[in-house]
């Protein structure tokens, strides 16, 4: 028996099964095994969200931090970035930056606690990356998670496009 470790978006994940029940029928015939997995989320790197349009993405012990989709578009063309430095300290929720846009200024608050490791210094020096490419290019800075418990206190994809459709926003 071969163990493989994948590492892979939901996408890719889905497209395994996907070809593995294919040829399930076939590799039964020949007396092989498949055997599956199942991930957690976390390790896929999904999104979580608070309530005021940050994400985070973790991998390991690493996150990374963002604005949302709907954030951006709502700041319009984002015209600067104040980020936090690496070595900061933060506690969930803490203020930790700031956009500002041709029409709006917003704070940046931190989704769980953690210190920074990096900051994005490609975004301080061209800004609309944010506008371009919120989820990419436009991350803000990354800190090493210390109460990953927070986590749980975020909202998934789904619960973020219901939240988005409330009034709550």
């Amino acid at each position: 028996m071969v163990l493989c470790h994948i590492r892979t978006t939901s996408v890719r994940l889905a497209r395994l099964v996907q070809v593995a029940a294919k040829s399930s029928s076939s590799t039964a015939q020949q007396g092989q095994q498949w055997r599956f997995l199942s991930t957690s989320s976390l390790l896929l790197k999904e999104r979580l969200y608070t309530d005021k349009h940050e994400w985070v993405s973790v991998d390991g012990e690493i996150g990374t931090v963002g604005i949302s989709n709907f954030a951006q578009e709502a700041l319009g063309d984002i015209v600067f970035a104040q980020l936090p430095d690496v070595g900061t300290i933060l506690s969930q929720k803490d203020e930790v930056g700031a956009l500002e846009s041709v029409k709006a200024a917003s704070e940046v608050y931190t989704p769980v606690s953690g210190v920074v490791t990096e900051k994005n210094s490609a975004v301080e020096e061209t800004p609309g990356l944010v506008n371009s490419s919120s989820y990419e290019k436009g991350w803000l800075f990354k800190l090493k998670v210390t109460k990953p418990e927070e986590l749980k206190t975020l909202m998934n994809e789904q619960q973020y496009t219901e939240f988005l459709k409330s009034d709550g926003h």
